[in-house]
């Protein structure tokens, strides 16, 4: 049996050696302690079974609980992917998805020195992402579900490390401006920026979607083209 089978059949045989032991299959396990026999309130088997297997399930770790780290985040694939995230928010006009895409808070919180880091995130910096959302969805017109991603283009050139103590900032990260998303609608090609892309311990996360800073606080498509545009251009932080 191949070793990653076996693996995968190892809780399943466990769980039916454990009900063999009690004596069959039909009941339904209870994660509560039965009395036996001898009067001892010993669980059951498969109670055992089910309360180890609430022991091993565990939740998955929010990145940014933990520290920061200087690796620089790839391009190619790996961008594509997470702003792929990105532009299945945009086609939906769902902020929900589009947490995933976003600068994570508990980051920004280790982040930034500044008195109140998460009303910064919440009114300021995810207010307007969410607002950019919306305006990006409505820039693809009538039928944004037939509008299909082609490309995301970057300029890995223009990756810069910011050290701490820039831009208000305690710990240091790589920073990534003028990112293109290159799409086609009908037979047209035409591409929009995502403004700044910052990292946390290797990973690109939006940190301004629209334009940064900006005079009213509205929805904003950062320099809408047609054809695909030229990523950049560099700075920022």
């Amino acid at each position: 049996m191949p070793a990653r089978l076996s693996r995968r059949l190892m809780p399943v045989l466990a769980v039916g050696a454990a009900l063999a032991a009690s004596g069959g299959c039909g009941a339904a396990a209870s994660p509560h302690p039965t009395t036996s026999a001898s009067g001892t309130g010993a669980a059951s088997a498969p109670a055992r079974v089910a309360a180890r297997a609430r022991k091993v399930a565990v939740r998955p770790i929010d990145p940014g609980r933990l520290p920061q780290t200087d690796t620089e985040p790839g391009f190619g694939r790996a961008l594509t992917a997470q702003l792929g995230t990105l532009w299945a928010a945009i086609v939906a006009g769902s902020t929900r998805i589009g947490r995933a895409a976003f600068f994570p808070e508990s980051a920004y919180r280790q982040l930034k020195a500044i008195p109140d880091p998460s009303g910064d995130y919440t009114y300021r910096l995810l207010a307007l992402y969410d607002l950019d959302i919306g305006a990006y969805h409505a820039a693809l017109g009538r039928r944004p579900a037939s509008v299909r991603l082609l490309d995301v283009e970057a300029d890995p050139g223009l990756a810069q490390w910011v050290p701490a103590g820039a831009c208000e900032n305690s710990i240091g990260y790589w920073h990534l401006p003028g990112t293109r998303l290159v799409y086609v609608t009908g037979a047209r090609r035409a591409s929009v920026g995502v403004f700044s892309l910052i990292s946390w311990r290797g990973v690109w996360y939006v940190i301004h979607l629209g334009p940064n800073p900006r005079p009213v606080s509205v929805g904003t498509l950062d320099d809408p083209q047609r054809g695909p545009g030229v990523a950049g251009p560099g700075g920022g932080c």
